[in-house]
């Protein structure tokens, strides 16, 4: 009985997911097909498509509802007071979002990439380093004396940074010794 009253909402949300899984699988694709064309790292593009699988998550939990049937105006006041207390919790938490947004954006904009040495022009703490990894939250840079440095994305993006040398990575390891 229960099946045959939502059985169109059923029937229809499943079209709507295997339309999304068909979206999802079209947008990876050009996310790897661009990466691939700018040298970007395979962590790099996993975790760019892992924000799409999540974008496009989100978007079919918004309009399953209204395949069911529910109104708008339901929907809106769930929202709302949803959104009010993530919004609190959002508002404690900005820097991390800040990190992630950096991180999206220097994924698609960002003219250096893992092995290039970098000069960070930062007044109270100057950074020269070589780009061992690109993350979601940072920029993880090896300097001279061999010291890790993590360096947040939102700072990237706010600071001049200057390329010293592409490709400094390959002439530090010319020895075929493993990076880490």
């Amino acid at each position: 009985m229960f099946f045959k009253d939502y059985q169109d909402g059923f029937i229809y949300t499943g079209f709507l997911l295997l339309f999304l899984l068909i979206i999802r699988f079209f947008v990876n694709k050009v996310i790897a097909k661009v990466s691939k064309k700018q040298g970007i790292n395979i962590a790099r593009i996993h975790l760019m498509q892992r924000y799409v699988s999540v974008a496009l998550f989100i978007v079919a939990l918004l309009i399953i509802p209204f395949i069911f049937g529910t109104e708008a105006k339901d929907l809106i006041l769930l929202f709302s007071s949803v959104f009010a207390v993530i919004g609190i919790g959002l508002f404690a938490i900005w820097s991390i979002l800040s990190n992630i947004t950096s991180g999206i954006i220097m994924f698609f904009s960002f003219p250096y990439k893992v092995g290039d040495k970098i000069q960070i022009h930062d007044k109270d703490f100057p950074l020269e380093g070589i780009i061992e990894d690109i993350r979601a939250f940072q920029l993880h840079l090896r300097i001279e004396n061999g010291d890790l440095v993590t360096y947040p994305n939102n700072l990237m993006l706010q600071k001049a940074v200057t390329l010293i040398k592409k490709d400094a990575i390959d002439e530090l390891f010319e020895d075929n010794t493993d990076m880490i």
